[in-house]
């Protein structure tokens, strides 16, 4: 899935229970992560929920695995994820996100604790991108 297509499905559901229900399926469909990686070296600082995000650079993209102990944070790292699927370094540090995350409706469902969470994940992936370009 594409960034177009997650929004396009966002947009084709018209209440907030039918988003957060999608959201959920999204986490479920997260492989999980070995144990190995939820150390305090991929650990997301400024989330609720125990949060994950482990970098792999191959061939000049950037590309994430994730993890939560929640289901709807599972769901968020699973949105995010998909926003910077396929992006090298620069491409992410450069991806305006204010107009997809409008677009997806999300924002104003989240509490505020989620929402922090969910910016965490952001920097984080910035601050991977930030020290991984090639």
């Amino acid at each position: 899935m594409d960034i177009d297509e997650l929004i396009e499905n966002f947009e084709l559901l018209e209440d907030w229970e039918d988003k957060y229900r999608y959201l959920i399926d999204l986490g479920s469909g997260l492989p999980p992560l070995d144990n190995k990686f939820k150390t305090e070296e991929f650990k997301v600082k400024g989330c609720q929920s125990q949060v994950w995000l482990v970098p792999e650079l191959k061939d000049g993209i950037l590309s994430f695995r994730g993890d939560s102990d929640a289901i709807i944070v599972r769901g968020l790292i699973a949105v995010v994820l998909t926003i910077f699927k396929g992006k090298t370094p620069a491409e992410i540090a450069a991806l305006n996100l204010d107009d997809i995350f409008a677009r997806l409706g999300l924002e104003e469902h989240l509490s505020p604790s989620r929402r922090n969470g969910l910016l965490s994940m952001i920097e984080k992936i910035r601050f991977y991108a930030s020290h991984l370009q090639e």
